[in-house]
């Protein structure tokens, strides 16, 4: 794999990465809800206005438009595998920034997932 081909790949998975912990940043900001009609506008409206979300979501797109020039370089058997260094990435940041619990189980689990990448990068 070139360096260009990986440098997409890398770059739509921290992105999407980024996305992923902005929309729980946000989702903390507006708190628990409950899925209902009386709710829908209301929380319809946190939701949409909140910079977290919006942030989430341009993250999201941009990562679309940077996977598909990844895909257009990579065979698709490689280039998906490699979403998984995005489990990494939130498991750290996520415990950094959200103090979210990193077990012993989940940090063999992330070792695995690497280890996979590794292989499939290597292949």
């Amino acid at each position: 794999m070139k360096a260009i081909e990986f440098g997409l790949i890398l770059f739509g998975v921290l992105l999407n990465a980024g996305a992923q912990l902005l929309l729980k940043a946000g989702t903390r900001t507006i708190g628990q809800f409950d899925f209902s009609m009386a709710n829908a506008w209301p929380i319809g409206l946190k939701v949409a206005s909140n910079p977290h979300i919006i942030g989430g979501l341009s993250c999201y797109v941009i990562s679309v438009v940077v996977w598909i020039l990844a895909l257009s370089r990579v065979e698709v058997s490689i280039a998906y595998p490699m979403l998984s260094i995005g489990y990494v990435v939130n498991a750290g940041l996520a415990w950094w920034l959200f103090g979210e619990a990193v077990t012993p189980m989940r940090l063999i689990g992330i070792a695995v997932i690497m280890l996979g990448v590794l292989l499939v990068a290597k292949s």
